[in-house]
């Protein structure tokens, strides 16, 4: 009996929840920060409240790029743990811990040089471009820890230790909870460095975390050793996490890229616009915390047992996952439907920025279930080194329906067009990823 891959036994129904469970707890933290920043930044000003909405989906896409990193960590150490290569898992995940911190300086370095001219693309206005820049420059140079971070949550992710991730998360969150009213806004006596300030708490966050994460990863049977990294053969561990990082960094990359894009739409809409949605993706991100939980935990359940051949436990897995997405999406929009401006006043006093507000959750809540569907299905996908497809049906919901929606209807509808698009997009997301998971783990034998 293969010791290593718990998930392979017992319960899938078991595993979902228990996996499950600690992923929510990590992933409402983390979202809570976000939160955290918008209100006390929004208690700084309107300007700097639509400064966030351009930052806002750029560090997002930055960080997906993170998410791929531990995505691959995680996919490879599954499957070889599924296939009972204890020391292949162990090689793998301290190579990804050194690849994370290269990578991370390389894309500091390039958003460093690049910031005036992407936040100009996103045609932010020069009274804006200053706070922006006040937020994104430590944020870049702080790269090298937000995806070391990611790759010993991978780590963790990959063994299913999903209880161990939560403990990270929570760590990330609870410095940023008690830094961000310090740093942004300032206290006895100290005056707080604003948008800036959130930047600071965000990166020592990270950094706590990543000494929460070596901690209990010491206690596993993959621990960061110096030793481990020199006996990891750099080209094959290179190219097993690449197979599945890039794909996955790019796809999940590909909506914040699509956001940044409506941002720059809605900016020809007024400040209102682009503040009241910037504040409501806020919401959003914190209200489908469960449908993000489940797609970190679907990986290392389907990943094990696809890589102990029990492609029926995969698929089981994921069709009790599928279901949840339904229900819990659909209910969400119905309360969201119906308290928008309730939930708007808790971020901003304004009128105009407030009923944008309540716009977009009017109807880009209905597609939230779809939205859910595409994630997880996108996390089942990366665990069977089946990447390209979650990156193929994420391109083609955002650069084929999502885009092109706003873009034709945006004279016609105002910011409606943009708010439906992102409603367009996540229904026929949701479909096509759900069709195309289902027809991946069908045509594969079983290994009994």
């Amino acid at each position: 009996m293969n010791e290593g891959a718990k998930l392979t036994r017992g319960s899938i129904r078991g595993h979902l929840v228990t996996q499950t469970i600690p992923m929510i707890i990590g992933v409402a933290a983390i979202m809570s920060v976000g939160l955290i920043d918008a209100y006390f930044i929004g208690q700084l000003g309107s300007q700097e409240l639509a400064a966030v909405a351009f930052v806002f989906p750029v560090t997002i896409a930055l960080s997906s790029l993170g998410v791929g990193v531990m995505v691959g960590v995680n996919s490879v150490i599954a499957r070889a743990l599924g296939e009972g290569d204890v020391d292949r898992a162990a090689r793998r995940a301290n190579f990804g811990a050194v690849f994370a911190v290269v990578l991370g300086g390389i894309l500091g370095v390039a958003l460093y040089l690049l910031l005036d001219p992407l936040f100009r693309l996103m045609q932010a206005s020069g009274a804006l471009l200053p706070l922006i820049r006040a937020y994104m420059v430590p944020f870049a140079l702080g790269m090298p820890v937000l995806l070391l971070q990611m790759a010993l949550n991978g780590a963790l992710r990959g063994q299913g230790e999903a209880r161990k991730t939560s403990f990270v998360s929570l760590t990330f969150a609870a410095a940023n909870w008690v830094l961000d009213p310090l740093l942004i806004s300032g206290a006895f006596g100290f005056a707080g460095y604003g948008m800036a300030g959130a930047a600071y708490a965000t990166i020592a966050g990270y950094a706590l975390a990543i000494g929460m994460a070596l901690w209990l990863i010491a206690g596993t049977a993959l621990p960061i050793k110096p030793s481990l990294i020199r006996q990891s053969r750099f080209g094959e561990s290179a190219r097993a996490i690449l197979r599945v990082a890039g794909p996955a960094a790019f796809s999940n990359a590909v909506n914040p890229v699509g956001l940044s894009i409506l941002t720059a739409l809605l900016a020809a809409q007024g400040e209102a616009a682009v503040a009241g949605f910037g504040a409501a993706g806020r919401l959003q991100s914190f209200a489908v915390v469960p449908l993000l939980g489940l797609s970190g935990s679907i990986g290392a359940i389907v990943g094990q047992n696809w890589g102990a051949g029990r492609p029926d436990r995969s698929r089981l897995a994921m069709l009790e996952a599928g279901i949840f997405c339904v229900g819990y999406g659909m209910a969400l929009a119905f309360v969201l439907f119906a308290a928008g401006e309730w939930f708007a006043q808790f971020f901003t006093d304004d009128p105009a920025v407030i009923a944008e507000f309540d716009g977009y959750l009017r109807i880009a809540a209905w597609g939230y279930a779809g939205f859910g569907l595409l994630i997880v299905a996108n996390g089942a996908l990366n665990a069977v080194d089946k990447a390209a497809w979650a990156l193929t049906q994420s391109c083609v919901r955002v650069f084929l329906v999502m885009l092109p929606f706003a873009w034709l209807l945006r004279p016609h509808w105002g910011a409606d067009a943009v708010y439906a698009a992102e409603l367009a997009a996540n229904v026929v997301g949701g479909a096509i990823a759900a069709l195309v998971v289902w027809c991946i783990l069908r045509h594969f034998p079983d290994r009994r």
